[in-house]
């Protein structure tokens, strides 16, 4: 008969037996391990003071509607091959989330492959994540930067253009202070700066030199932040301007969910893949609710629906937004649009564009025109999680 299981955080010890068990359940080593230790929560498993699975968590502010939101981002979740198949990782997932959930977290992020498992954990993807791959020639064809100054290195005003321009989405992190340079070592970064002439910085681009298996030079592009389309201009055309690299390839959602691409390129020829999406939970629905940005011209009160597959559990609440603000309790009155939890996570996350893709998603309602109301309270930006963890 196996040893008890036993659950909870790791000491210096656990943490040497998790670096070793993740090199061998992913098959190589994860230099994230050793760099996060400051700042990461690590809850292991253990048999007979063995660890055989574990994962990081980071608990770092998420923008939703423009305001961050405490959001509990996983990674680095696994476990040892020969404890697989006892439902081991999902028992994992809720002591991970139950610890960061008591130091305030009302969302939680995954980046994970394992879209089914992650759905069977109550998570949901708001957005198709795409790479996308394209020539430096076809880059310098189509993209001009008139007037624009380029200057290396990261600084304050480039680490306030990021924080600015992530809450006009949903989804980005709010990175904390050490994340930049983190990151930078982590990928070995080359960071630029965009501006007009003597003006602040409108423009971030971080990115790194990878060899091909061929021995050609690969450009990977991690950080694209901009804040107009000239200035995301003069970004690409630097980019093809960069004649050493055969290829520039824009990493997963590192390009935000605009055309620039399509509406720019004077020959079409880029290559998309789809990679595994960013997936969402919503940990708390009143304190999500509560803490989440909301268009301040708004005043809508619908009774709503959310249906817990996996707790086996349905909640009536109404949802009324007014003046900036929101707030949902229950209700005995009738729902007039029914959610189930990873519904709920698109729809808070602004990935029903409109009531016909919510409705092909599966959304019910007794009323289109609250159906109609409750998506549009939502698309006043679009999601995008651009930052990897």
């Amino acid at each position: 008969m196996p040893a008890q299981l036993s659950l909870g955080p790791a000491d210096d010890d656990m943490w040497q037996q998790y670096d070793h068990l993740a090199t061998r359940s992913f098959g190589h080593p994860l230099a994230d391990i050793a760099s996060l230790r400051p700042h990461a929560d690590l809850r292991v498993a253990t048999r007979n003071g063995t660890v055989v699975a574990g994962g990081l968590g980071l608990l770092i502010p998420q923008y939703f509607g423009g305001s961050p939101l405490p959001s509990a981002c996983l990674g680095a979740g696994c476990v040892a091959p020969e404890e697989r198949g006892e439902h081991l990782a999902a028992t994992l997932m809720s002591e991970r989330l139950r610890a960061l959930q008591d130091q305030g977290a009302v969302t939680a992020s995954i980046w994970t492959a394992a879209n089914g498992y992650a759905r069977h954990l109550g998570f949901e993807a708001p957005m198709t994540t795409m790479a996308w791959s394209v020539t430096p020639d076809d880059l310098k064809r189509s993209f001009t930067a008139d007037d624009y100054d380029v200057a290396f290195g990261l600084t304050p005003a480039a680490v306030r253009l990021q924080q600015d321009l992530a809450h006009r989405w949903h989804g980005p992190l709010q990175r904390p202070h050490w994340w930049p340079h983190w990151s930078i070592r982590r990928h070995s970064l080359s960071v630029y700066r965009f501006s007009r002439p003597g003006r602040p910085p409108t423009g971030v681009l971080g990115f790194a030199m990878t060899q091909s298996e061929q021995h050609d030079i690969h450009l990977a592009v991690h950080d694209f932040w901009t804040a107009d389309q000239d200035t995301a201009s003069a970004m690409l055309a630097f980019l093809g301007r960069q004649h050493r690299a055969a290829l520039v390839e824009f990493r997963r959602n590192a390009l935000p969910p605009s055309p620039l691409l399509l509406h720019n390129l004077h020959r079409y020829r880029p290559s998309a893949r789809a990679w595994h999406p960013w997936m969402l939970r919503i940990l708390s629905i009143p304190k999500a609710v509560q803490l989440r940005g909301w268009p301040p011209h708004l005043d809508l009160s619908i009774p709503i629906e959310v249906t817990d597959s996996s707790a086996g559990t349905t909640h009536t609440y109404l949802l009324h937004i007014q003046a900036g603000s929101a707030e949902i309790r229950p209700t005995s009155r009738a729902a007039q649009v029914s959610f189930t939890g990873r519904q709920f996570a698109v729809w808070f996350a602004g990935g029903y564009r409109s009531a016909t893709t919510a409705h092909l998603s599966g959304v019910r309602c007794t009323s289109p025109q609250a159906l109609d109301a409750i998506i549009r309270s939502t698309t006043d930006r679009e999601p995008w999680l651009p930052d990897q963890f």
